[in-house]
């Protein structure tokens, strides 16, 4: 494995949110190549569905995989993109 050897531990950081109706789980993972930061979401509905919570949105590798260079940078990046998605009711949500 690059930059670390096999040993390495690859680092995660989370923040969650809700927003209306629905809460944003949002993730920066460590990139395969220890070279930056994936941006991943999930948004569920919490509230005003038969079954609450129920997943609306998932996305586990926004931008197509784009690395950003921090954490903090990746995780803005989901949350923006999740805040967006529930303000403008987009399509993408199941619920």
């Amino acid at each position: 494995m690059a930059g670390g050897g096999a040993g390495r531990t690859k680092q995660m950081h989370f923040d969650e949110r809700t927003v209306g109706d629905y809460r944003i789980y949002a993730g920066a993972l460590e990139s395969p190549k220890g070279d930056g930061y994936i941006a991943a979401m999930v948004v569920q509905r919490v509230h005003g569905v038969p079954g609450a919570p129920r997943e609306a949105f998932r996305d586990e590798s926004l931008a197509c995989g784009h690395r950003w260079a921090s954490a903090a940078d990746a995780l803005a990046y989901a949350i923006g993109r999740a805040q967006e998605a529930i303000r403008n009711r987009s399509p993408m949500l199941a619920c």
